[in-house]
């Protein structure tokens, strides 16, 4: 098993081949301020790899092997291939090779307390509230975040604590790797089908990831969620649940949702006693689970309740969640990450209310395992959209192999409701809403892909042309 304990002699210099991933980044920054050398590649250059550079660790643009010259430990990321030509080298040089979530494990066993979130669909939401509620406390904590959180400005925080909080991603059966002293299972949903044979498959990986959890550990369950809360029966660690009216340890009671903001608030109760009345300023009953789940953690690791229920009621959204991105001529164009079947239901859910005209969802599938395997699914996810724009699947790490399309999930969905077009480039979409949106519509661009540039466009040359 890989160790790593910081401050001892082994290590000096580590190179991250991918360091422009939203998790390679923050351990890259973490290390550095842990004293290491850093360096990285990326294929290319972005926002993240120059801020990087502005912290001075050296950033490479692409991929050679004497970029890794000097390291005596390199990190990887899972979208790199063993052909790649850095790894290679670092083989052949008998340089040490770890991957992203070895690394990021044995990290968290340098910190007496550390949360790890899991599950399919809220893990960085979930973490947002945590690091908004614990950011301020004495703590000092570090803090890995999947997005940009303006409370922390970015998606990393270097505390000087004992006290570490992160996402932690089931992909490629990762959390196996991750040993927390508090993990939260939010829910668990079939997704990661290029890794995952069927549910059964994630389901044993969670169990296994609960199973890992000692007597001296916490693990927090969403009892709503049958999948999650069945993880109960394979740990040996202590258990907290939460739950929306179904008798959990943190239970959210008389929920109601504000018909104009789409904004939930609750009364709060801890182990059948009510707390507190909690009003959030983010949409969706899914945001009221995980506020119930980021409570818990705070709490039941010291953090007085009080301040826990602060900082969940001041959390206003991270990036590319429900993240509002301006209005011009009484149009809203909003984005969001969505990209599986129940994270696009929940939230067409939480913004129909707020809507006066209507909603139009721009969705870029993400993976042609993942719009190919949960077709069926996805057909039945865009009910409550007024019109339903899919563009070309965002390949990401996978190759087309021409058994899926988007025009394959567009007769799907016209098979449930009537009322989705295929348009593939960005630019064709970019003047379908030029043309066709009206005073009261909004705009919703979804996927985890790079689709939420239309929505930023229109913006931008609707703002020139009335000028």
């Amino acid at each position: 098993m890989f160790h790593f304990e910081f401050g001892t002699t082994r290590y000096h210099h580590i190179h991250f081949i991918g360091i422009g991933g939203i998790s390679m980044s923050g351990l890259a920054a973490l290390m550095l301020s842990k004293g290491y050398t850093i360096s990285g590649s990326d294929m290319k250059t972005s926002p993240i790899t120059d801020h990087l550079q502005d912290l001075g660790i050296t950033v490479f643009e692409g991929h050679d092997p004497s970029q890794i010259e000097g390291a005596d430990l390199i990190v990887y990321t899972d979208a790199i291939h063993m052909d790649n030509p850095e790894y290679r080298a670092a083989v052949q040089q008998k340089i040490d090779v770890v991957d992203r979530a070895t690394f990021l494990g044995a990290v968290m066993k340098n910190f007496h307390v550390s949360i790890a979130v899991s599950g399919t669909h809220g893990k960085t939401t979930t973490t947002s509230m945590i690091a908004t509620a614990i950011k301020d406390e004495p703590f000092s904590p570090t803090i890995m975040v999947g997005g940009n959180l303006g409370e922390i400005s970015g998606n990393v925080r270097i505390g000087t604590g004992d006290f570490f909080l992160t996402e932690a991603c089931e992909y490629r059966a990762n959390v196996l790797k991750y040993f927390p002293s508090t993990a939260i299972i939010l829910n668990i949903d079939e997704d990661h089908l290029d890794f995952f044979d069927n549910i059964d498959h994630i389901l044993d990986t969670f169990r296994q990831y609960a199973g890992n959890l000692t007597e001296d550990d916490l693990l927090i369950l969403n009892k709503d969620d049958a999948n999650a809360y069945s993880m109960k029966d394979a740990t040996d660690a202590r258990l907290i649940t939460v739950g929306i009216e179904s008798d959990a340890d943190y239970e959210a009671r008389h929920v109601h949702v504000d018909p104009v903001t789409g904004h939930p608030d609750y009364d709060l109760y801890i182990h059948g006693e009510k707390i507190a009345t909690i009003r959030m300023r983010v949409m969706g009953l899914h945001n009221v689970t995980n506020s119930l789940a980021a409570i818990a953690a705070c709490a039941e690791n010291g953090i007085d309740i009080d301040k826990a229920i602060a900082g969940v009621q001041s959390y206003h959204g991270v990036g590319r969640r429900l993240e509002y991105k301006g209005e011009v001529d009484g149009i809203r164009v909003i984005d969001d990450y969505a990209h599986h079947p129940t994270e696009i239901a929940s939230t067409l859910h939480a913004l129909k209310p707020t809507v006066e005209n209507r909603l139009i969802c721009i969705f870029q599938p993400h993976t042609y395992t993942r719009t190919k395997l949960l077709l069926d699914s996805f057909s039945h996810s865009f009910k409550e959209a007024d019109v339903t724009i899919i563009a070309d699947i965002y390949a990401a790490r996978e190759k087309d192999y021409g058994d899926i399309h988007s025009k394959t999930l567009v007769e799907a969905v016209r098979a449930n409701h009537d009322q989705a077009i295929y348009i593939g480039e960005q630019d064709d979409i970019l003047d379908y809403i030029r043309e066709k949106s009206r005073p009261g519509d909004v705009i919703l661009t979804m996927g985890a892909g790079d689709i939420f540039r239309v929505g930023e466009r229109f913006l931008e040359s609707s703002s020139e042309a009335t000028k």
